[in-house]
């Protein structure tokens, strides 16, 4: 996010599994805080619906995370960022985690013309009395501004399990980007699981309103 700028995601997402759907929507608020810097926090509602078994919702893991570029594509060819971000607990283990977690990442990222690539990947601290551990988390993207408000692109994700009997998971997704004006754009993406898809998500979504000023 630019010096002095905002970004705001009104977002929902949410996968599908054996088991049900579990998902969340609520805001997501970015602030170019310093140059190289932006500073972000995300309070979501989440809910857990199982096929079996009755729906919950609540307060889902509120995060709060700063984003520093430390490289530039100008200087060595690509952008390089650390994105500390740490999450935490929700207001009950049915829509979220119930304690304390830190993820501490790497981004990269290259931007030629039309074509827009970036990724990258870290571990999360996830230590609870609940059968969670320590997991890591990566993915890439590659998108395209195909007309000048639309830009698509696609996505590749991988996490390795986040409990002690869980299960690693990747999935693809393909998603767009459509510019109504200046400040008001709408983006999209669904894509399947393909890794152990029942048990870690059949199919996952993404939707969000993004203001930006």
């Amino acid at each position: 996010t630019g010096l002095g700028h905002y970004e705001t995601y009104l977002f929902t997402g949410g996968s599908s599994a054996r088991d049900g759907w579990e998902g969340s929507a609520g805001i997501d608020f970015n602030y170019g805080a310093a140059p190289d810097l932006q500073l972000t926090a995300v309070v979501p509602v989440a809910w857990n619906a199982p096929d079996e078994d009755s729906a919950d919702s609540g307060l889902g893991n509120v995060e709060f995370a700063a984003k520093y570029k430390f490289l530039h594509q100008t200087d060595v060819g690509v952008d390089v960022a650390f994105f500390p971000r740490v999450f935490l607990p929700a207001e009950s283990s049915a829509v979220g985690e119930d304690h304390t977690s830190l993820l501490l990442p790497i981004w990269i990222g290259y931007e030629s013309g039309a074509w827009n690539t970036f990724g990258g990947g870290g571990c999360v601290i996830n230590r609870g009395d609940d059968g969670a551990k320590d997991f890591c988390t990566v993915g890439w993207a590659l998108t395209r501004q195909v007309a000048d408000r639309l830009q698509i692109g696609v996505e590749i994700h991988h996490e390795s399990a986040d409990t002690k009997d869980g299960k690693p998971s990747t999935g693809l997704g393909l998603g767009a980007t459509y510019d109504l004006d200046d400040n008001f754009h709408v983006m999209a993406s669904v894509g399947p699981g393909i890794q152990n898809p029942s048990e870690t998500g059949r199919v996952s979504w993404y939707a969000a309103l993004l203001l930006t000023f």
